[in-house]
C-alpha cells in the first residue's frame, strides 16, 4: 500500500550537539525567516523554570525522548505546510536519539517517511565543544550523534547539505543561498 507523501516548504538544520544550530537558527530569525527552534532545549527550559535539575529532566532518557518526538509531531502537524521554515531538527533527529537510548523509534521512522522536508542542512562540527546547561553528550558522544544524524537524513534519501565552519552570519548566508538558488 502506497502512503501520501506529504510534501513541505521546510528546511532542516541538524548537527550533533554545540554545532551551532541554535545560533545559526536565531540569525535566520533576525534576517527575518520564520524558524522554529529545538524542541528539546523549550522542553528543558521549562522544567529547568519549574525547579527540576537536568538530572531529573533527562533521568530516564527513552522518556525524554519520547516527550521530545511527541511535542515535534504535534509541532509539525500545526505548522502550515507551504510556509518557508528553517527548523532546527526535524523528525529523523529523533530516530537518531531514541536509538542511542535503545528505545522505539518506529513511530519517528514512520511519520519521517511520510514527510518530505524541502532540503536538509548539517552544520559542520566547531573546533571547540561547548558543554552547556542542557548537554550531557561528551564531546566524542557528539561528533557520533554528528554522523548518525548524516546518515540518517541520507538513508531517508536526503540530499544533505554540509555548511562549513565559518562566523554565523556565514552559515546564514551559506544556507539562503542555497535555498534560493534550490539547492
Amino acid at each position: 500500500m502506497n502512503e501520501t507523501i506529504e510534501k513541505t516548504n521546510w528546511y532542516i538544520i541538524t548537527g550533533g550537539p554545540s554545532t551551532g544550530k541554535s545560533k545559526t537558527i536565531d540569525h535566520l530569525a533576525y534576517l527575518g525567516y520564520l524558524i522554529r527552534p529545538e524542541v528539546a532545549r523549550i522542553l528543558i527550559d521549562d522544567e529547568l523554570s519549574k525547579g527540576k535539575t537536568i538530572e531529573e529532566i533527562r533521568g530516564d532518557e527513552k522518556s525524554f525522548e519520547h516527550k521530545i518526538l511527541k511535542i515535534k509531531i504535534e509541532t509539525e502537524e500545526t505548522a502550515p505546510k507551504n510556509d518557508l521554515i528553517f527548523w532546527e531538527r526535524g523528525l529523523p533527529d529523533s530516530i537518531v536519539y531514541i536509538k542511542r537510548c535503545s528505545g522505539d523509534h518506529n513511530l519517528a521512522v514512520q511519520i519521517s517517511k511520510r514527510r518530505q522536508y524541502k532540503g536538509v542542512f548539517i552544520l559542520d562540527v566547531l573546533p571547540v565543544y561547548d558543554k552547556d546547561y542542557a548537554r550531557t553528550e561528551t564531546s566524542s558522544k557528539a561528533k557520533e550523534i554528528h554522523e548518525a544524524l548524516y546518515n540518517c537524513y541520507t538513508e531517508l534519501g536526503y540530499k544533505v547539505i554540509r555548511v562549513p565552519v565559518a562566523p554565523i552570519s556565514e552559515r546564514a548566508e551559506f544556507i539562503i543561498k542555497q535555498v534560493h538558488k534550490g539547492n
